[in-house]
């Protein structure tokens, strides 16, 4: 019988300890775009974001973020993708192309309305723009996880290759 009590008391205080558990959410400091030094298009950003109800955020990363067209080399160029409206947010990336080739890519619009969203975009888009630069092409895998952003960005890349095809 003791151990009884035992087994239930220590199952209980277990049971109490997990619930009572709060796990650590990093916080990331989130600047809106507008204004900023990424010097984005303002009328894409504003017109997508008043359509889709969304807002735009710069998220320090691996990945480059704002129009990279003003700090171009001579022999490249740049191209913008069409904004992706997905359910949590537009997606809108440029390439930069030298020679044909895929040399870089920016995110210039992503999700950014909550927290989530912007861990979501750090961990997606560092992974689609290697794999975008390693295949040159929009054939890419979609980043688990991260589904309707990999699907905006795609989208959205598809439509800057088909630009400059």
């Amino acid at each position: 019988m003791r151990r009884v009590i035992l087994a239930v008391t220590g199952t209980i205080a277990g049971l109490v300890a997990l619930l009572s558990f709060k796990s650590y959410v990093p916080s990331l400091p989130v600047a809106a775009t507008t204004g900023g030094s990424g010097g984005s298009s303002s009328s894409s950003t504003s017109a997508s974001s008043a359509s889709s109800g969304g807002s735009t955020a710069t998220v320090p990363g691996e990945f480059p973020q704002g129009s990279l067209a003003g700090q171009l080399p001579a022999g490249e160029t740049a191209v913008d993708g069409q904004v992706a409206n997905t359910a949590y947010g537009p997606v809108q990336i440029q390439l930069i192309k030298r020679n044909g080739t895929i040399v870089k890519i920016a995110v210039l619009e992503q999700p950014a309305n909550t927290l989530h969203d912007i861990q979501i975009g750090a961990f997606a888009f560092p992974k689609l723009i290697s794999e975008t630069l390693a295949a040159q092409n929009g054939k890419i895998d979609t980043v688990s996880g991260a589904s309707y952003t990999s699907a905006g960005y795609i989208q959205s890349l598809q439509s800057a290759l088909d630009k400059r095809a």
